[in-house]
């Protein structure tokens, strides 16, 4: 396949400032939801992403940055463990996918198909949207994630936060080229206008903040009841990595499971996620809006991505910058969840059609009915509760009860048949 990033120094670094664009919108949306420094999050996003390259010899054009699937839990563990325990879990969700990357090279991805099939890949993903579904209704009606306090008046909230969700909306389905990939970018900036007008942005943070300054890193700390809490979060983004390295091996024609090898890219996303932890950043995930840009561009070449991330991470140390994230109004970031979180629920919705899982079949129904309600419900029994305990539950579900065959789903077995 052509590639058209092999011209000048310029152009690959241009290339790259665009791919940090597409992703910047949900790369900064996570840390302002969680409570995390906006900063920390491009710096860790950066060293993540080169992390990533360097482990997998450069040859993917992939990006990393802030986890959508997290969200729920670090604002659970946020409040139980507190924000420095919460990054010591993060740490070790890392070491997870560090594990399950050793197994794979050991055994190959074999046991990774027996012991996370679309059965239950489906139902956790679906869980991880819909759990967080009332943080987004509560931000868009102007109030904080866990509806304690009235910010905005309810009214002037709603009318900024579905003016957002509509320009988001309309970006993603009718706009044309690079536009498309940009739609978070779009509702923002339409929701920021909207809510300046409508007099409820605070600027002062913004004339306070000096030019230059270093992100509020943060040192995690660790104990056992915050690491049980979050290990078994990492297994449904595992999935999604899966999911990830086979979308951009599509767009760009190459087998990356074979080479560099699935072992390798889960170290790099293993290692990533856990570095970003040691310096108070969300946990990193491949980014799916970003293979979108690699497809629409034509930009196969990864040495974009060095500069996708350093450009991440020079923006880090820019105070005023950082200043501006803070200063953006709950609802507009309400509005445009409205539609995030219901496309996560979406994604795990699709993992069961596409690969034709008969939900008419009893130890399927069984597996999807009880992990969605211990997810959504937030079913707690000890330190497993919400995504962590139904991600365990459907696991154990799928191992024990008996037909694993039917686990697949019927587009798997006609596939194994050929």
């Amino acid at each position: 396949m052509e590639d058209h990033t092999n011209g000048s120094t310029w152009k690959q670094a241009l290339a790259g400032s665009q791919m940090l664009l597409v992703a910047f919108g949900a790369l900064v949306l996570m840390p302002l939801i969680t409570g995390m420094d906006t900063s920390v999050a491009l710096f860790t996003a950066g060293v993540g992403t080169l992390i990533f390259q360097i482990v997998t010899g450069g040859q993917i054009p992939i990006f990393l940055a802030s986890s959508f699937a997290f969200i729920a839990p670090v604002i659970a563990s946020k409040g139980k463990f507190g924000m420095a325990e919460t990054m010591g879990g993060l740490m070790a969700a890392g070491i997870l996918y560090i594990v399950l990357s050793g197994l794979v090279r050991l055994r190959g991805t074999a046991f990774i198909r027996r012991l996370l099939p679309p059965v239950v890949i489906g139902p956790v993903i679906m869980t991880i949207g819909l759990g967080i579904a009332p943080v987004a209704v509560e931000m868009a009606s102007g109030r904080t994630g866990d509806g304690a306090v009235q910010l905005v008046p309810e009214t002037t909230a709603l009318w900024i936060a579905m003016i957002s969700l509509a320009v988001t909306v309309i970006m993603s389905v009718w706009a044309k080229g690079i536009f498309r990939l940009v739609p978070i970018m779009f509702g923002v900036v339409v929701g920021y206008i909207l809510s300046a007008f409508a007099g409820i942005v605070d600027i002062t943070p913004i004339r306070e903040a000096a030019w230059l300054a270093v992100p509020n890193f943060i040192t995690p700390e660790f104990s056992w009841g915050a690491i049980l809490f979050m290990v078994p979060v990492a297994i449904a983004p595992a999935i999604e990595h899966i999911g990830d390295i086979l979308a951009i091996g599509n767009v760009t024609g190459k087998n990356y499971l074979r080479k560099p090898g699935l072992h390798r890219t889960l170290l790099g996303d293993g290692l990533a996620t856990s570095a970003a932890a040691l310096l108070g950043g969300p946990p990193n995930t491949t980014y799916s809006e970003v293979t979108g840009a690699v497809m629409l561009t034509r930009n196969f070449n990864p040495k974009i991505m060095w500069w996708a991330a350093g450009t991440a991470i020079i923006l880090a140390f820019v105070g005023k910058f950082g200043a501006v994230l803070q200063t953006i109004p709950v609802p507009v970031m309400g509005g445009i969840l409205c539609l995030l979180f219901g496309s996560i629920a979406v994604v795990g919705l699709n993992t069961l059609i596409r690969h034709q899982v008969d939900l008419s079949e009893a130890r399927n129904l069984v597996i999807v009915a009880v992990t969605l309600v211990f997810g959504i419900g937030g079913m707690v029994m000890g330190h497993l509760e919400g995504i962590a305990l139904c991600a365990v539950a459907a696991i154990i579900l799928n191992l024990v009860l008996p037909g694993s065959h039917e686990a697949w789903g019927k587009a798997i077995y006609e596939h194994n048949d050929e």
